[in-house]
């Protein structure tokens, strides 16, 4: 009995350390978000190791804040801290600052940890949905098509022309020659604007149930003078039946049908829409439709916190399905059989982990 009882002091303490930990890197991750969004990254990035004060003034931001923010920041192993006859001073290592900097491209950490202060800004409306159902709508969430675009451009934009749109044998010749390309949930269309000025022979259209992000769209499009690009606030709840027939050559989604009211509609809209000889790509969540089977997903806790905080309950405030960010390969394939594609190819990126690429087609 007595190592009955030790074993399970063990494991109640180990537990209790791995809740500790949880804690400290919770909190590091929000505070890494503050050090993304405000530069400090990127200022110490090009600093020798240097006080508060000279950090702050690099940043352009109040020295006590940065100060406080160091401590946090070197009590959590990010920055590095020398002692000093005077002040400490502080230093982001090169192999750190890989990470975390937006030079670093795709590898920016930073990026990612912003999802933490934007999913905990309604925390409150959650708990309501715990104990009364419904959802909370995409209004709700502050910044999240400005943090959603910046991830997009670390999986989508950043490796547009050299990966994603390889990924289908030929399509580059075809948008050369000139084709019409339709993208579903496209947000604040960047992926579309750098293709329509791109490819100026095709023509782009760029659909989103959010009229903040389409408005941002359109006011670069327009910048940039494409006139071979147009953006519309578009409800798909119905696109099963209102989608027009065979239009589009090329369909895209990027990490978006999983959000929809109704995915089965959207994805059976997509194949109304899509010419007989035509290509849908859909990016979506790496994962399987089965939790035992994810148990080793290196993304899967965050990727359920972010599906139970964002991408369920958006449907679901539509009075959707709630399909979830998780729901998997398995799912995927039945519902785009269910829509009318007979061949399914999938493949994955070196560069992105989060996600699998699904090249669909109805022959």
């Amino acid at each position: 009995m007595c190592t009955v009882h030790t074993l399970e002091a063990q494991k109640n303490e180990a537990f209790a350390e791995n809740l500790l930990e949880m804690l400290n890197k919770g909190a590091l991750a929000l505070m890494v978000s503050i050090g993304h969004r405000t530069g400090l990254f990127d200022a110490m990035s090009q600093l020798p190791p240097a006080t508060s004060e000279q950090i702050a003034k690099a940043a352009g931001l109040h020295e006590r804040y940065v100060r406080e923010w160091l401590g946090a920041m070197t009590a959590g192993g990010v920055v590095e801290c020398l002692p000093s006859l005077s002040k400490p001073l502080f230093s982001l290592p090169a192999a750190h600052a890989a990470c975390l900097t937006r030079a670093a491209g795709a590898d920016n950490m930073g990026v990612f940890a912003q999802y933490i202060g934007v999913l905990g800004s309604v925390e409150d409306r959650i708990v309501d949905c715990f104990k009364n159902g419904g959802g909370v709508a995409y209004h709700e969430y502050k910044r999240f098509h400005e943090v959603m675009a910046e991830d997009s451009g670390q999986s989508i934009v950043s490796s547009l022309f050299t990966a994603v749109l390889p990924l289908v044998p030929g399509l580059t010749e075809k948008l050369e020659r000139g084709i019409e390309a339709l993208d579903i949930g496209c947000g604040m269309g960047r992926a579309l604007i750098l293709m329509a000025k791109a490819y100026p022979n095709s023509r782009f259209v760029g659909y989103d149930l959010c009229e903040e992000p389409i408005e941002i769209a359109r006011a670069e499009a327009a910048r940039q003078g494409l006139a071979n690009l147009r953006f519309e606030v578009r409800d798909l709840t119905t696109f099963d039946v209102d989608a027009p027939e065979a239009k589009f050559d090329l369909i895209t989604s990027f990490d978006a049908i999983h959000d929809q009211a109704r995915p089965d509609r959207v994805l059976a809209g997509i194949s109304r829409a899509l010419k007989a000889d035509g290509v849908y790509l859909m990016q979506d969540i790496a994962g399987s439709s089965e939790v035992h089977n994810n148990l080793d997903h290196p993304l899967g806790a965050l990727l359920y916190t972010v599906s139970t905080m964002h991408c369920m309950t958006v449907s679901l405030a539509q009075g959707g399905m709630g399909l979830g960010a998780m729901w998997g390969r398995e799912k995927a394939l039945e519902m785009l059989k269910e829509a009318g594609f007979n061949r399914v190819e999938i493949k994955n990126l070196d560069h992105d982990i989060q996600n699998n690429y699904y090249i669909v087609s109805k022959n």
